[in-house]
């Protein structure tokens, strides 16, 4: 049997992306979390996936999306991860956001950005693995260095020169 600490442990030594997943609730109210769990998986057809924890406030809301946003941050935007991350009456207070496909809340200090429809749902232990349909997409006309999670902490890109060879 695997000790869960250990396995957490070990899963924290594989550095991820952060991002914020948004989308509304069955009154239109925008909903969002904080994801480190967004991965592609194909691009034919444009699809990506991210997870959440049948345990979140949210889980009930995401289950039943028919759409959903997921916007990457950068090394700058941690205090928005953090917001993201907690339990909170209103995260969307203050911030400047617009509406997307499907009425979903963009955003708009966040310039990558994939609009999907929920293609699919899957069983995945104590989460759901949500994949999406990316209908439209922004993308920075700069990148940025990405904000990274890594054992148990944000992280920065490290630049290294690479000798062609």
């Amino acid at each position: 049997m695997i000790d869960p600490h250990d396995l957490r442990r070990a899963f924290g030594h594989f550095a991820t992306g952060v991002t914020i997943v948004t989308t509304c609730d069955a009154e239109a109210g925008p909903v969002g979390v904080t994801a480190s769990s967004f991965n592609t998986v194909s691009l034919s057809p444009a699809l990506v996936l991210w997870s959440v924890a049948r345990n979140a406030y949210s889980y009930k809301v995401f289950e039943a999306a028919s759409h959903f946003a997921v916007h990457v941050l950068d090394e700058a935007q941690r205090a928005l991860s953090d917001r993201f991350a907690r339990a909170s009456a209103d995260k969307f207070a203050g911030l400047g956001v617009s509406r997307g496909l499907g009425g979903v809340p963009l955003l708009e200090t966040v310039s990558t950005i994939f609009e999907c429809a929920t293609e699919h749902r899957y069983e995945g232990g104590d989460h759901l693995i949500l994949v999406g349909r990316v209908l439209r997409l922004s993308v920075p006309a700069s990148a940025q260095d990405p904000l990274l999670f890594h054992r148990g902490r944000y992280a920065a890109v490290r630049h290294s020169e690479v000798a062609a060879g």
